[in-house]
Protein backbone atom coordinates (compact mmCIF):
# COMPACT_ATOMS: atom_id res chain seq x y z
CA UNK A 1 0.00 0.00 0.00
CA UNK A 2 1.38 3.40 -0.46
CA UNK A 3 -0.44 6.79 0.54
CA UNK A 4 -1.31 9.68 -1.78
CA UNK A 5 -1.41 12.51 0.73
CA UNK A 6 -1.86 12.81 4.41
CA UNK A 7 -5.05 12.54 5.29
CA UNK A 8 -5.93 10.77 2.09
CA UNK A 9 -7.41 6.97 2.16
CA UNK A 10 -4.18 4.80 1.24
CA UNK A 11 -4.21 3.67 -2.13
CA UNK A 12 -4.98 -0.63 -2.61
CA UNK A 13 -3.30 -2.24 -5.09
CA UNK A 14 -4.65 -3.93 -7.92
CA UNK A 15 -6.06 -7.92 -7.51
CA UNK A 16 -3.21 -8.44 -10.18
CA UNK A 17 -0.59 -6.79 -8.75
CA UNK A 18 -1.97 -8.32 -5.06
CA UNK A 19 -1.76 -12.57 -7.16
CA UNK A 20 1.70 -11.23 -8.93
CA UNK A 21 3.07 -10.42 -5.22
CA UNK A 22 1.64 -13.50 -3.65
CA UNK A 23 3.04 -15.67 -6.81
CA UNK A 24 6.64 -13.66 -6.18
CA UNK A 25 6.44 -15.01 -2.74
CA UNK A 26 5.43 -18.70 -3.26
CA UNK A 27 8.77 -18.81 -5.75
CA UNK A 28 10.66 -18.03 -2.41
CA UNK A 29 9.91 -21.96 -1.86
CA UNK A 30 11.61 -22.63 -5.13
CA UNK A 31 14.99 -25.29 -4.26
CA UNK A 32 15.96 -25.01 -7.61
CA UNK A 33 18.59 -21.84 -7.60
CA UNK A 34 18.68 -21.76 -11.41
CA UNK A 35 15.78 -20.05 -11.21
CA UNK A 36 12.93 -19.14 -8.39
CA UNK A 37 9.53 -19.65 -10.58
CA UNK A 38 5.94 -19.24 -8.29
CA UNK A 39 2.52 -20.13 -9.57
CA UNK A 40 -1.17 -19.30 -7.92
CA UNK A 41 -4.21 -20.49 -9.29
CA UNK A 42 -7.06 -18.32 -8.75
CA UNK A 43 -10.49 -18.03 -9.58
CA UNK A 44 -13.15 -15.00 -8.53
CA UNK A 45 -10.64 -13.52 -6.84
CA UNK A 46 -9.88 -16.17 -4.57
CA UNK A 47 -6.75 -19.02 -4.01
CA UNK A 48 -7.52 -21.80 -4.98
CA UNK A 49 -3.93 -23.24 -5.49
CA UNK A 50 -0.23 -22.39 -5.12
CA UNK A 51 2.93 -24.48 -6.51
CA UNK A 52 6.46 -23.49 -6.75
CA UNK A 53 9.56 -25.22 -8.83
CA UNK A 54 10.94 -28.11 -6.73
CA UNK A 55 11.86 -31.03 -6.93
CA UNK A 56 9.76 -34.41 -6.75
CA UNK A 57 8.03 -35.25 -3.12
CA UNK A 58 11.02 -37.09 -0.98
CA UNK A 59 13.77 -36.53 -3.88
CA UNK A 60 16.97 -34.58 -3.04
CA UNK A 61 16.61 -31.06 -4.05
CA UNK A 62 18.53 -29.04 -6.77
CA UNK A 63 19.79 -26.82 -3.60
CA UNK A 64 21.12 -29.92 -1.83
CA UNK A 65 22.15 -32.22 -4.55
CA UNK A 66 22.86 -30.05 -7.51
CA UNK A 67 21.17 -30.06 -10.91
CA UNK A 68 20.39 -32.64 -13.34
CA UNK A 69 20.64 -30.97 -16.59
CA UNK A 70 19.06 -31.92 -19.94
CA UNK A 71 19.45 -29.86 -22.84
CA UNK A 72 20.40 -26.23 -20.42
CA UNK A 73 17.84 -27.50 -18.72
CA UNK A 74 17.22 -28.50 -15.31
CA UNK A 75 14.90 -31.28 -15.14
CA UNK A 76 15.14 -32.23 -11.70
CA UNK A 77 12.05 -29.63 -11.20
CA UNK A 78 8.43 -30.12 -10.94
CA UNK A 79 7.65 -26.57 -12.68
CA UNK A 80 5.66 -24.56 -10.27
CA UNK A 81 2.60 -24.46 -12.92
CA UNK A 82 2.62 -28.40 -13.08
CA UNK A 83 2.80 -28.60 -9.35
CA UNK A 84 -0.37 -25.54 -8.46
CA UNK A 85 -2.14 -27.90 -10.77
CA UNK A 86 -1.29 -31.49 -8.99
CA UNK A 87 -2.37 -29.64 -5.58
CA UNK A 88 -5.06 -29.38 -6.94
CA UNK A 89 -5.54 -32.41 -7.97
CA UNK A 90 -4.63 -33.74 -4.77
CA UNK A 91 -7.27 -31.26 -2.77
CA UNK A 92 -10.08 -32.12 -4.60
CA UNK A 93 -9.85 -28.60 -5.97
CA UNK A 94 -11.94 -27.73 -9.60
CA UNK A 95 -9.50 -25.20 -11.51
CA UNK A 96 -11.70 -25.20 -14.61
CA UNK A 97 -12.14 -21.37 -15.88
CA UNK A 98 -9.55 -20.01 -13.06
CA UNK A 99 -6.49 -17.85 -13.76
CA UNK A 100 -2.80 -18.38 -13.14
CA UNK A 101 -0.28 -15.82 -12.36
CA UNK A 102 3.21 -17.21 -12.59
CA UNK A 103 6.04 -15.24 -12.27
CA UNK A 104 7.52 -16.14 -15.83
CA UNK A 105 5.79 -17.50 -18.84
CA UNK A 106 4.72 -21.00 -18.84
CA UNK A 107 6.85 -23.53 -21.01
CA UNK A 108 4.82 -25.18 -23.34
CA UNK A 109 4.21 -28.46 -21.10
CA UNK A 110 3.48 -26.15 -18.72
CA UNK A 111 1.12 -24.47 -21.27
CA UNK A 112 -0.70 -27.46 -22.24
CA UNK A 113 -0.90 -28.70 -18.44
CA UNK A 114 -2.66 -24.95 -17.58
CA UNK A 115 -4.95 -25.81 -21.20
CA UNK A 116 -6.29 -29.07 -20.57
CA UNK A 117 -7.25 -28.07 -17.01
CA UNK A 118 -9.28 -24.86 -17.95
CA UNK A 119 -7.19 -21.91 -17.61
CA UNK A 120 -8.58 -19.30 -19.22
CA UNK A 121 -6.13 -16.51 -18.61
CA UNK A 122 -2.41 -16.52 -17.89
CA UNK A 123 -0.54 -13.49 -16.26
CA UNK A 124 2.94 -13.39 -16.06
CA UNK A 125 5.34 -10.66 -15.10
CA UNK A 126 8.92 -12.18 -17.16
CA UNK A 127 8.07 -13.77 -20.52
CA UNK A 128 10.76 -16.85 -20.40
CA UNK A 129 11.58 -18.50 -23.62
CA UNK A 130 8.68 -20.21 -25.34
CA UNK A 131 7.33 -18.03 -27.92
CA UNK A 132 4.67 -21.10 -29.23
CA UNK A 133 2.64 -20.49 -26.31
CA UNK A 134 1.67 -17.33 -27.61
CA UNK A 135 -0.21 -18.95 -31.26
CA UNK A 136 -1.49 -21.86 -29.31
CA UNK A 137 -3.33 -19.37 -26.57
CA UNK A 138 -4.81 -17.22 -29.49
CA UNK A 139 -6.26 -20.72 -31.13
CA UNK A 140 -7.62 -21.91 -27.81
CA UNK A 141 -9.10 -18.47 -26.70
CA UNK A 142 -7.12 -18.31 -23.82
CA UNK A 143 -6.07 -14.95 -22.78
CA UNK A 144 -2.33 -14.42 -22.31
CA UNK A 145 -1.29 -10.94 -20.01
CA UNK A 146 2.31 -9.29 -19.42
CA UNK A 147 2.16 -7.94 -16.65
CA UNK A 148 4.57 -5.52 -15.63
CA UNK A 149 7.08 -5.24 -12.19
CA UNK A 150 4.15 -3.15 -10.99
CA UNK A 151 1.21 -5.21 -12.02
CA UNK A 152 0.05 -3.07 -14.89
CA UNK A 153 -0.27 -4.79 -18.24
CA UNK A 154 1.95 -4.06 -21.00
Amino acid sequence: MTDNNEGEAPTRVSWNSYFMAIAKQVATRSTCSRKHVGAVLVRDKMILTTGYNGSIRGTAHCDDEGHLMEDGHCVRTVHAEANAIVQAARNGVRIDQSDCYVTASPCFKCFQLLANGGIQRILFEEFYRDERIFDFAKQLGIELVHLGADGATD
